[in-house]
């Protein structure tokens, strides 16, 4: 990898497909009586989510952007990542303040630990290890 490198985890642009589904099943209700035309909001708000919500990583930062916003993060500011209950991940920062990196599972874990340059080890190659240690057949869960 070279230091160029920059991976943008997005939620697949297919997904605007259910949202002119959506317009399509609104249509009959819009027009159903005067002023309903603003239920045309609901999938307008749902195309800009998908086409705005993303997380941008290259070796020297990690970017979360929102529909509202951005937050830039460096990776000397990271202290480690968190997982929850739904494979969500979350930037851990050194002030104790977490972002969550929207797009971002647990399965991207090893394209995370190969831009950050070193900076976060490979949770695979980490499984590995300890499932060959431990003689578990699938490996550790850790990550930090």
């Amino acid at each position: 990898m070279t230091d160029s490198t920059t991976v943008t985890f997005r939620l697949p642009l297919t997904a605007l497909i259910g949202v002119f589904g959506l317009i399509v099943g609104v249509t009959p209700v819009a027009f159903g009586a005067p002023g309903l035309q603003v239920l045309y909001l609901v999938p307008l708000a749902l195309a800009v989510w998908v086409v705005q919500t993303r997380t941008v990583v290259d070796p020297e930062t990690m970017v979360a952007y929102r529909v509202w916003g951005s937050r830039q993060i460096v990776w000397s500011d990271l202290a480690g990542l968190r997982i929850d209950e739904r494979s969500r991940v979350w930037a851990v920062l050194r002030g104790g303040d977490e972002v969550m990196l929207p797009v971002v599972r647990a399965c991207d874990l090893p394209v995370l630990a190969a831009i950050s340059g070193g900076r976060l080890p490979d949770p695979l190659a980490e499984a590995g290890d300890e499932g060959a240690s431990e003689g578990h057949p699938r490996g550790g869960s850790s990550v930090t």
